[in-house]
């Protein structure tokens, strides 16, 4: 059956962790789908990975669209959610319901996730939620911040860490379905889990999340760089590179192909 966010709620209570992962193709959402993923995050990540971008700004809706409904379309188990790029929904809460409302009536995802838990940011989740899209929160580093926030681990002070516990308890008063916590203390991950009654989706928060959420290019081992929380399962840059290597040697050689196809 379908994973929904109702079932990630009791996931939490069951004490079942999360599995989630970012995907932003067809081919690769079918494999991850099959395999038992959990959640599936078309994230505005494919700036770097997918795009080329040194960060996530300059993702537009469009962009994300084109890219969840090709997910969509591989996906038949796991919940779909799609991130809201910057600048799509910060303006207004009419933008974020235009933006929202797009990705959930073009590309088919069943919620979607932005950033921060500051007042402004609440008021939409919440609004949002009133108009029946679901939303995931996210706290801690939010990339879209980086010009403000950089990539360094955020909450680390007392103070910034209770900032960040009262943002994810008014995005859950807000009615968000889960919450992200990205690049925050181990400790203060797990305090904000025990605190709320919605999951959280971990990355680089610890273990004691109520589930994880990576990029997919990390664990295949197919990026450049990696962040120091990630954990790389296959070197698949290697491989591809081996074979490609492989097969340039054999074109020009002529052993390939070494016989007619008819």
């Amino acid at each position: 059956m379908p994973i929904t966010t109702q079932q990630l709620i009791r996931f939490k209570q069951e004490g079942r962790a999360i599995a989630a992962l970012t995907v932003w193709d067809y081919a690769l959402a079918q494999i991850l789908d099959e395999a038992g993923v959990d959640v599936l995050l078309v994230g505005d990540s494919l700036g770097m990975a997918i795009l080329g971008y040194d960060t996530t700004l300059p993702v537009t809706l469009d962009e994300m669209i084109h890219h969840a409904k090709a997910v969509r379309r591989g996906t038949r188990r796991a919940l779909l959610v799609a991130d809201l790029p910057f600048m799509t929904y910060q303006e207004s809460v009419e933008q974020a319901f235009h933006s929202a409302g797009r990705l959930l009536k073009e590309a088919g995802v069943q919620a979607v996730k932005l950033e921060g838990g500051h007042p402004t940011a609440v008021t939409t989740v919440a609004r949002l939620v009133e108009a029946g899209i679901p939303v995931m929160g996210h706290v801690g580093l939010t990339p879209q911040s980086v010009h403000q926030l950089g990539y360094r681990q955020q909450g680390g002070s007392q103070e910034a860490g209770e900032k960040i516990l009262l943002q994810a308890i008014a995005l859950e008063q807000a009615g968000a379905f889960a919450i992200v916590l990205e690049h925050i203390p181990s400790d203060l991950a797990c305090q904000i889990t025990q605190k709320l009654m919605i999951p959280t989706i971990g990355i680089g928060a610890g273990p004691h999340c109520d589930g994880q959420v990576l990029v997919t290019s990390d664990i295949l081992g197919l990026s450049n760089r990696q962040p120091p929380f990630a954990k790389v399962y296959a070197n698949l840059r290697e491989t591809i590179t081996q074979a490609v290597g492989k097969y340039t040697a054999e074109v020009r050689v002529r052993s390939f192909p070494d016989k007619p196809p008819f």
